[in-house]
């Protein structure tokens, strides 16, 4: 397994994370039973950088992780999020930054993993109405006092990743990025590189769009979240079709699937950048995993340029409400 330094950190995490997300909520979920074995099979893989946040199935995604890595605590590294807040509908109601909602936050987080520990603790979204020192430095307390190891951010303007940094080092900052989703080329990975902070990204594989396995809005199940997805509907639907496809014939020639080309295109990218897929069974993470050993040439690269450049894809990458909260 290769291996990528986290940011201004001592610790060592796999080039290729695993988010959990999926394992609870908002994607049509394999069992509980299978989320658990395909954790237990990345470790055995070699994967050690474990993503999940509190707000992932109201808490329950915290307390699958948590049972999944019960007597194998050492060798994950093991990254939650705070900062999203959902009613007891789970209808998302805001974010919250303020200092008392940090510590009581990440108590909530160790009570259901079940560690003492938290190795990497992300503010999900920024909170506009709180300025970020106050909620950083009240992160820093809890490094303080033991219960987190280190700093990240989720989804910060530049600026903002500054001023946060500034206030006291950050590890990580996770963004989603992917052929379908370079924004983050502009401004955030220079200042991510400059810096010297890992850039995690999330959705690599376009929400699974990019793995060639919907072509039709009618293959989402009835209960799918991305059914409500800016780029699974309509037109946006039809045009996205089209990249994947472009991506697609890319793979086809190497005799690889398109989410490893996908994936092997993030990893080219730069080693500061880690992706973290998520899957909920074995056989995709395998897949996945696969990725890191297939090299892309040069030319491979330009293709691929070619086929997905910025802004190729069709529709915002959250819904009106949810995109007020990005970039922040």
């Amino acid at each position: 397994m290769r291996l990528s330094k986290l940011g201004h950190s001592p610790l060592t995490i796999s080039a290729l994370g695993l988010g959990c997300m999926g394992m609870s909520e908002f994607y049509t979920s394999e069992s509980e039973a299978e989320s658990v074995a395909t954790i237990h099979r990345a470790l055995d893989l070699g994967v050690n950088f474990l993503d999940t946040a509190d707000v992932y199935g109201r808490g329950d995604n915290e307390e699958l992780v948590g049972r999944a890595i019960k007597g194998q605590r050492d060798q994950v590294v093991l990254a939650t999020k705070f900062g999203q807040v959902r009613d007891e509908e789970g209808r998302f109601t805001g974010v919250n930054g303020r200092p008392e909602y940090v510590r009581k936050a990440c108590e909530a987080s160790l009570r259901r993993l079940q560690v003492e520990t938290i190795d990497l603790y992300y503010q999900h979204r920024v909170d506009r109405s709180v300025p970020i020192e106050e909620t950083v430095g009240a992160m820093s307390r809890l490094v303080e006092v033991g219960k987190i190891r280190h700093l990240g951010l989720s989804e910060a303007a530049p600026a903002t990743l500054r001023r946060a940094h500034g206030t006291y080092p950050i590890s990580a900052l996770q963004t989603e990025y992917s052929l379908w989703s370079r924004d983050p080329e502009e401004q955030i990975l220079p200042v991510c590189a400059e810096l010297g902070i890992t850039f995690v990204a999330y959705s690599p594989l376009g929400r699974g769009f990019l793995t060639g396995r919907f072509k039709r809005y009618e293959d989402l199940a009835p209960d799918d979240w991305r059914r409500n997805h800016p780029r699974f509907q309509g037109e946006n639907f039809e045009k996205n079709l089209e990249l994947v496809r472009r991506v697609e014939q890319i793979a086809a020639k190497k005799s690889w699937k398109p989410s490893q080309l996908a994936l092997a295109w993030v990893l080219a990218q730069s080693e500061a950048i880690v992706p973290i897929p998520g899957t909920t069974n074995r056989a995709h993470l395998e897949e996945n995993l696969a990725a890191m050993e297939l090299p892309l040439t040069l030319h491979d690269l330009a293709q691929l340029n070619e086929a997905a450049p910025q802004g190729a894809a069709a529709g915002d990458r959250y819904a009106e409400a949810a995109m007020k909260a990005v970039n922040g």
